[in-house]
């Protein structure tokens, strides 16, 4: 409350889940993990990454992000997906890890904040045009995204559909990974490769999100301009 500390009597009460006693309150202190980073506007400084919201591991909440930090992880290892078991890239981050920018926000189309002006993360980087919803379309794609720790690679996909959408949601398209190498490597789409951005005809249009259980070779994406237009308009 303002910098002051306070001190309180609390009368716990009998859960009717549980059976044990609560006091109502839910602390989660900090949260970590890996994912993919999706894009970065040069004019804003603006980073994005995932395209779906953190949520808490225990209630399945959006987490409300007070501060955080994105930092350079090291993919060490891949848990290949299967049908009915979503896979998962191994990284391994630590206080040492570069740090590319600040978390300022965790909303439903994913995490954002600002670059550090020093990553040389984005020294060089060539520009791409953000697509409008409405020039995506279905056929062959490239998803970007670095599954053994060599670096980014593209690899080939086909968007299979697209969802006319009002407003911003995470399951725009539907992706489908048509590349051998990446198969080979991860079965398909695994955790970790969430906002993994998706280019189609020279522009970004999407960002992949969720994992089919039940086919690891198709997902979710949302599209780049939602994602986009979400976070521009943070204030």
């Amino acid at each position: 409350r303002s910098g002051k500390q306070l001190a309180v009597r609390v009368f716990p009460q009998v859960s009717a889940q549980s059976g044990g006693k609560r006091i109502g309150a839910w602390i989660r202190d900090s949260t970590v993990g890996v994912g993919t980073l999706s894009f970065y506007d040069e004019k804003t400084g603006v980073i994005a990454a995932l395209g779906h919201s953190v949520t808490d591991p225990d209630t399945g909440t959006l987490l409300t992000v007070k501060d955080g930090k994105l930092v350079l992880a090291r993919i060490i290892g891949v848990t290949r997906g299967m049908q009915g078991s979503p896979g998962e890239l191994q990284g391994t981050f630590d206080d040492r890890s570069p740090v590319v920018g600040t978390v300022s926000a965790n909303t439903e189309l994913g995490i954002y904040g600002y670059a550090d002006a020093d990553a040389e993360l984005f020294s060089g980087l060539q520009p791409v045009a953000v697509a409008y919803p409405d020039e995506v379309h279905t056929g062959e794609a490239l998803l970007y995204a670095d599954v053994d720790g060599s670096g980014v690679k593209a690899y080939a996909c086909r968007i299979v559909k697209t969802d006319s959408q009002n407003e911003p949601g995470q399951k725009g398209l539907v992706i489908e990974v048509t590349d051998s190498e990446l198969i080979e490597k991860t079965g398909g789409i695994v955790q970790g490769m969430s906002g993994s951005p998706v280019m189609q005809d020279g522009m970004l249009v999407g960002v992949l999100t969720h994992v089919f259980v039940n086919d690891p070779h198709k997902g979710y994406g949302a599209y780049a301009y939602w994602m986009y237009k979400t976070f521009m308009e943070k204030p």
